[in-house]
């Protein structure tokens, strides 16, 4: 079967199945975030109470990530993936079941988030960690990508359908769905042919964790690129405030609030099967830098706007520049780091990107109760584009990079080979 080149590590099986599974878990969680969100808001009426879930999930986060990455790179990654994923489908689950008998409270909904999100800090970098033994080193880039893709694809059709389901059959199957959804990933796991090759580390424990620090440290473009993505969910987190918008200031429902998530991410997926078909740019560092700043500004036009499909078009737009430096961060920072190194550096990535939204969700949640949810999202998206273009006096290495001086081998040697490729691959 011949394969597209935006697609060619779909050729590769194993990696295929980890990517069909992921999107079905995806989809799950996306149905499950929407549920969340209206149920705490309903309860609550409280914004700040809504951007109090981003917190409860930070944290866990934030404390336990850098631990769940170090042990990605010392045990069997496959085998840690299969236990995180199952202990996911067992709180969604233990959630379904309260909610459908009528137990619902908010220190259970915090709970749950808080829970998951524990489970999510050692889920996350490993998931990260096993893509590059998948597909070969020159399909890696397209694989990160299309990865985006999914995930972006995902997090359309997810809220729309969480939408339509709350509306209808309540917030109780939006969690037995994404409880269900969790079985494709641990079925690909199952199913892998191949057994990616446990990590050595030369040390283990802390000072593994001290290593990953310092390696880290010594690439500043590693952590610069995750600087800017934190600060760039602080400022300007998209989901905290949608239950505020569809509630408040469109006058609308659940479905309203289904579409009002989907938007983001209908924007990504056009972003992602973009950047998917075109080489890596000559300056990645700074294509993500500009991006951040032009998705700020998205946001708080979006915070301005008194029209729902004009809102629906600017949350589109900023998904579609998220997405755009999502992929390059992404790719630069595997290409970046050697296979000892990448469930830590992911580790590290994982608690940026996974605590500027929860942080910036609890963050929105303060102002807008404050001054009004149109108020946190422009004073947010402003603060996100005076950040992202004051980067390049704060952040040189980010503007400077060109995409191969830092690039390693497995061996953690540099490697001037890796190239975008176009054309056409055989299926094997």
């Amino acid at each position: 079967m011949r394969v597209p080149a935006a697609a060619a590590s779909l050729r590769y099986r194993d990696f295929r199945l980890i990517w069909f599974g992921q999107f079905v878990s995806t989809l799950g969680t996306q149905i499950q975030t929407v549920a969340l969100a209206w149920l705490v808001y309903d309860l609550t009426g409280s914004a700040a109470a809504l951007g109090a879930v981003g917190l409860a999930r930070a944290i866990p986060m934030i404390l336990l990530s850098l631990f769940g990455g170090t042990l990605a790179d010392q045990v069997d990654r496959r085998r840690l993936l299969i236990v995180s994923q199952s202990i996911l489908a067992t709180f969604s689950a233990l959630l379904a079941l309260f909610v459908s008998l009528g137990l619902t409270d908010l220190a259970l909904l915090y709970g749950f988030a808080a829970v998951t999100a524990a489970a999510s800090a050692f889920d996350s970098p490993t998931r990260q960690a096993i893509i590059p033994a998948l597909v070969p080193r020159d399909r890696l880039a397209n694989a990160l990508t299309v990865n985006v893709l999914a995930y972006n694809t995902a997090s359309v059709v997810g809220p729309a359908i969480g939408g339509i389901v709350l509306a209808a059959l309540g917030a109780s199957v939006s969690f037995w769905i994404d409880a269900s959804s969790f079985i494709a990933v641990v079925t690909a796991l199952l199913m892998m042919r191949e057994r990616p090759a446990v990590p050595a580390p030369v040390r283990r424990g802390i000072p593994a964790l001290l290593d990953g620090l310092s390696f880290l440290k010594d690439h500043s473009i590693l952590w610069q690129l995750m600087l800017i993505d934190f600060l760039a969910m602080l400022f300007a987190s998209t989901l905290g405030l949608l239950p505020v918008f569809a509630q408040s200031v469109f006058d609308a429902g659940p479905r309203a609030l289904g579409y009002l998530y989907s938007a983001p991410s209908a924007g990504s997926v056009l972003g992602a099967a973009i950047f998917a078909m075109i080489p890596m740019p000559r300056a990645p560092g700074r294509v993500v830098a500009i991006a951040i700043g032009f998705y700020g500004l998205a946001l708080g036009l979006f915070g301005l706007s008194n029209h729902f499909v004009l809102a629906l078009l600017l949350l589109a737009a900023a998904g579609m520049l998220d997405s755009v430096s999502m992929a390059t961060r992404q790719t630069v920072r595997q290409l970046a780091t050697p296979d000892e190194f990448r469930g830590r550096i992911g580790a590290v990535s994982s608690m940026f990107s996974a605590g500027g939204p929860r942080l910036g969700d609890f963050q929105s949640g303060l102002v807008a109760s404050l001054i009004g949810p149109r108020g946190a999202m422009v004073f947010g998206g402003g603060a996100c584009f005076l950040m992202a273009m004051s980067s390049a006096a704060w952040a040189r290495r980010l503007w400077t990079y060109r995409g191969e001086e830092e690039m390693v081998s497995p061996a953690g040697q540099p490697d001037h080979t890796v190239r975008s490729t176009v054309g056409t691959v055989r299926d094997d």
